[in-house]
């Protein structure tokens, strides 16, 4: 029975969009395939993890016929990018799919679409649309500062905050804290807040179209979430836990405070990291008046030293920093300039974006 013929473009554009979250290795053999469903002309194409679920369909079948299997995601997207650009066809016969394009044959074995594991359907509390111009931003602007397998299972993700017409983003590992935040037209009753794992977060990344105004289905539950757009769905378990009280960590009586431009920083910052080793990203950071200097030696006794001209006359210090964490933040901002705020030398430091208070990072200091 022929399920699918189109160009091969066609089939394998929906097939990398749901292909990305099936892991090399599986708990379970069928969750290293797609599950393929025909309807008359509408296909869908699903993969999960368990965990996460992502589904879409194209109108790419033949006939009116309906038929489902499941087939290796990673051989048929393989086959699929190894094949010329040309017609391909997928036509299924007892428990082999086979693929077709020219004169190239491949048979692939299947395993039963009934045996497929799907995320359960949840009664959605809250529902609100997003332009993924905004969503984007929020991922983009916090994403860097979620940990990564730490034993705090909470913080393996970023806090999604909606409050009335406010929709905000929290991410930290413990060591810096990144929060941004965008506004909608309409308002949400109440508070609702979502730990999102950190995989869903950079496969939703991944996935949002460039069209900054197409709009985004958000729909949370007590332990799930919902993303639509673009004829993409993005089902997702949520981090079960309680976040961190992420305002008593924004400090807001750092005295020290200056801006400097955020491509210059980011070039010194970079340069002087060259010398810093995997075991110890430090640098200083030594704040005197109009200046900026940044050291960074290494045990090898050799060292560097940048210097920035600034607009500052304060009280000087002298600070240490992952250079990492600064590096991060600075490569995610757009701003032509950034904002520091500093306190003492075991104080975090506070960086903003200079007139505005939509984003904050906040990064904690180490001793060098």
């Amino acid at each position: 029975m022929q399920l699918v013929k189109t160009s091969r473009d066609a089939l394998l554009k929906p097939l990398q969009v749901v292909s990305g979250i099936v892991e090399r290795r599986q708990t379970l053999p069928i969750l290293a395939n797609v599950l393929v469903r025909k309807e008359s002309e509408q296909v869908s194409f699903t993969a999960t993890d368990l965990e996460i679920q992502i589904r879409t369909q194209a109108p790419i079948g033949v006939g009116r016929d309906s038929a489902a299997t499941t087939v290796s995601a990673r051989k048929l997207v393989d086959i699929l990018r190894a094949l010329p650009e040309a017609d391909v066809s997928l036509s299924l016969a007892g428990k082999k799919l086979t693929v077709q394009s020219g004169r190239s044959r491949f048979n692939l074995q299947t395993l039963p679409a009934e045996e497929y594991p799907a995320v359960a359907a949840a009664e959605y509390g809250t529902d609100f649309e997003l332009p993924a111009g905004a969503l984007k931003h929020l991922l983009a602007m916090v994403h860097y500062a979620m940990a990564a397998q730490d034993i705090r299972y909470y913080l393996n993700g970023m806090l999604l905050v909606v409050e009335g017409p406010i929709v905000r983003a929290v991410a930290t590992d413990g060591h810096r804290l990144a929060l941004c935040e965008v506004s909608r037209d309409a308002a949400t009753a109440g508070r609702v807040e979502a730990i999102i794992p950190r995989k869903t977060v950079h496969e939703l990344a991944r996935l949002l179209p460039d069209a900054a105004d197409e709009p985004v289905r958000v729909q949370m539950a007590a332990n799930q979430v919902r993303f639509a757009f673009g004829g993409i769905e993005l089902v997702s378990k949520l981090v079960e836990g309680k976040f961190p009280d992420y305002t008593k960590v924004i400090p807001v009586n750092n005295t020290r405070r200056f801006v400097v431009s955020r491509e210059l920083l980011a070039s010194a910052l970079q340069r002087a990291a060259i010398l810093t080793t995997d075991k110890f990203k430090g640098v200083r950071m030594v704040l005197g008046a109009n200046s900026l200097k940044i050291h960074t030696a290494n045990s090898d006794q050799e060292d560097a030293q940048e210097e920035l001209e600034i607009d500052y006359s304060g009280d000087a210090l002298d600070i240490g920093f992952n250079v990492t964490y600064l590096l991060d933040v600075l490569a995610n901002l757009k701003s032509e300039q950034v904002a520091f705020a500093l306190g003492d030398a075991l104080g975090s430091a506070l960086v903003t974006v200079p007139d505005s208070d939509r984003f904050k990072y906040v990064v904690m200091p180490m001793r060098i």
